[in-house]
C-alpha cells in the first residue's frame, strides 16, 4: 500500500499537466489570449511539483559521502528547475497572454509576443536542463542504496527530460512527455521501494 501511495503522489503532477496539455491552446492569438493566460495562472503552482518525483526518494538526511553530495546537488537543481520554469510560465504564459489580450486591435502581435517568447524560452530551457541535472544527480544518490532497480525509471526520465526541452505541454508531444515523466517517476518509486542494496 505504501508503494501505491508513493506512486500516486509522484505521478499526480505530470498526469495533471498531461490533462492540461489537452486543453492548452496551440497558439496565442486575440481569441485564445484569455484562455492562455488563465491556464498558465492555474498551472503556475503545478509545474514545480514535477520535482516531487525526485524529492520523495531522496527524503532523508544526506550523509557525508558521494550519495549525500549527489542528494544535495539534486535538491539544488530541482530548485533551479522550479525557479526558472516558473519564469517561463510567468513571462511567455501570463505576461504574453495578458499583453495580447490588451493590445490595440490594429497592432501586429508578433512584436508584442516575440520578445516575451524569447525570454520565456531561455528561462524554460535553463529550468529543464536543471531538471535533467537533478535526474542524473538523483540516480547517483540512489544507486548505491538501491542498485540497478533505479535505472529503468532514470532512463525514462532522461528521455522525457530531453523532450521537455522544447515541448512544454502542447499536444501531442508535450502530453506524451508528461506521461513519460509519470511513468519514469512511477518506475523510480517502485525501484526504491522495499529492501535496499546493502551498503559496503
Amino acid at each position: 500500500m505504501a508503494t501505491i501511495r508513493t506512486i500516486a503522489l509522484v505521478t499526480a503532477a505530470p498526469l495533471l499537466l498531461a490533462v492540461a496539455g489537452l486543453a492548452h491552446p496551440h497558439g496565442l492569438s486575440r481569441s485564445t489570449a484569455a484562455d492562455w493566460t488563465d491556464l498558465h495562472i492555474a498551472l503556475l503552482p503545478v509545474f514545480p511539483l514535477l520535482t516531487v518525483g525526485l524529492l520523495v526518494p531522496l527524503w532523508r538526511r544526506p550523509r557525508l559521502d558521494l550519495a549525500g553530495v549527489a542528494t544535495v546537488v539534486a535538491w539544488v537543481c530541482a530548485f533551479g528547475y522550479a525557479a526558472f520554469y516558473t519564469g517561463l510560465d510567468a513571462v511567455a504564459g501570463i505576461g504574453a497572454g495578458t499583453a495580447v489580450e490588451h493590445v490595440a486591435e490594429t497592432a501586429a502581435l508578433g512584436p508584442v509576443k516575440r520578445p516575451l517568447y524569447d525570454t520565456g524560452e531561455a528561462l524554460g530551457q535553463a529550468g529543464v536542463y536543471a531538471l535533467i541535472a537533478a535526474i542524473v544527480a538523483t540516480a547517483v544518490a540512489l544507486l548505491p542504496r538501491h542498485g540497478v532497480r533505479i535505472l529503468p525509471g532514470t532512463v525514462v526520465l532522461l528521455v522525457a527530460g530531453w523532450f521537455f526541452v522544447d515541448s512544454h505541454i502542447f499536444w501531442p508531444r508535450g502530453v506524451w512527455t508528461m506521461l513519460g515523466f509519470a511513468l519514469g517517476f512511477a518506475l523510480l518509486a517502485w525501484g526504491t521501494a522495499g529492501r535496499s542494496t546493502p551498503s559496503r
